[in-house]
This record gives structure tokens, C-alpha cells and sequence, in this order.
């Protein structure tokens, strides 16, 4: 049993690849569930075994993607030599990390009006691993004596964030887009990156 149960791992790994892959080069809207199975030489039949659906299947991949960016997020958690080598690290991991799956992110773009709960779930254990991180950052320099003690960090953080995601809505609406076109992502990352040295100045005062 345990064997089985191995080797379904093991195909519903290879299929979250392939399927991450397709999605990656074509988007949500141009992928086919017979595409994928074709790239796996896999029965469409054998496909939906695993996943009822297409929307099920890229959730799937949202997951572990998520899954991917919370341990590069944890693996760095106090080893930061100073807050602002915190808060860069931060922002550059998400700005590269929407930069190199861009084009997966088209179903944000296809449904931003009616996204499934299950991708507002992983999006909001995102944001707490994220606010965790700077929080914690935060806490570690003011123990260290290099910053004044700060009341509520959680909150002061979970602002911050709020303002970062503000530049990005900001941005879009001057564009007159609803998620932002790969051309205008480096614009977005250089304003929040003023907006953290701003920020930071501020705590460091």
C-alpha cells in the first residue's frame, strides 16, 4: 500500500510540473487538460483521476509554488544583518517571483473579479509569512539596540504592506489595466523600493 501510495506522489508531482510548465509558457486560458496529459503520454482519463478539472489542477500549482516561496521566506528568517537587508530581501523575492511566473498569473488577470476562496487562502497564508518575516525583523533589531522599541510591529508591518500593494493598484489605474502588464513590474518594484527606504528611515530615526 505504501508503495502505491509512493508512486501516486510521484505522477501527481510530475503532473503539478508539467502542468506548472504549460501554464508558465501559455497561460491558464490557452493550457488544455489534453495538452497536459499529452506532455505526461498520460490518458486524459488517468488526468482527471488526479484533478477534476483544469481549475482544480492550477490551484493545485498555486499551492506548491506558495509552498516553494514560504520556505526561500523561512529559510532566511533571522539571518538578516539589518532591517533594511530584511525589507529589500523581502520585496525583491515577490518581484521576482511574479516576474518569472508571469504569465501562470493570467488567471488573476482572466478571473480578479471572482477568484476561487482557495486562492485567496494561499494568497492570505502569503501575506502572514511575509508580515511574519518583517515583523520578526523588526523585533530582532530592536533587541539588538539598533532601532527604538516599537509597540506593534505586526501592525506597523501589515500598513506597510497594505501601502506596497497600493503603488501596485496605483500603478495599474494610471495604466487603466487590472493587473499589471510585465513592461510596468519594474516600475512598480523601483517605487516600492523608494517607499521602503522612506519607511525604514523612519524607524531608524
Amino acid at each position: 500500500m505504501a508503495a502505491a501510495n509512493d508512486q501516486q506522489d510521484i505522477k501527481r508531482e510530475k503532473i503539478l510540473e508539467a502542468s506548472h510548465q504549460r501554464f508558465l509558457h501559455y497561460g491558464y486560458s490557452k493550457t488544455t487538460m489534453n495538452e497536459i496529459a499529452g506532455d505526461l503520454s498520460m490518458s486524459k482519463a488517468l488526468l482527471y483521476y488526479y484533478f477534476p478539472d483544469k481549475s482544480q489542477l492550477y490551484i493545485a500549482v498555486m499551492r506548491k509554488l506558495a509552498t516553494d516561496y514560504l520556505k526561500t521566506l523561512e529559510n532566511r528568517l533571522n539571518s538578516f544583518t539589518n532591517l533594511k537587508e530584511a525589507f529589500t530581501f523581502q520585496v525583491n523575492t515577490h518581484h521576482e517571483f511574479i516576474v518569472n511566473n508571469y504569465n501562470f498569473f493570467d488567471f488573476f488577470r482572466l478571473n480578479e473579479q471572482n477568484l476561487p476562496e482557495a486562492i485567496w487562502e494561499i494568497v492570505g497564508e502569503v501575506r502572514g509569512a511575509e508580515l511574519g518575516l518583517l515583523s520578526n525583523a523588526i523585533k530582532t533589531e530592536v533587541e539588538k539596540g539598533a532601532i527604538k522599541p516599537v509597540e506593534n510591529p505586526d501592525e506597523i508591518v501589515d500598513v506597510l504592506m497594505d501601502a506596497l500593494h497600493g503603488i501596485r493598484v496605483g500603478s495599474i489605474s494610471q495604466k487603466k489595466t487590472n493587473f499589471p502588464r510585465k513592461e510596468h513590474l519594474e516600475e512598480i518594484h523601483t517605487k516600492k523600493l523608494l517607499l521602503l527606504d522612506i519607511f525604514i528611515k523612519g524607524l531608524t530615526a
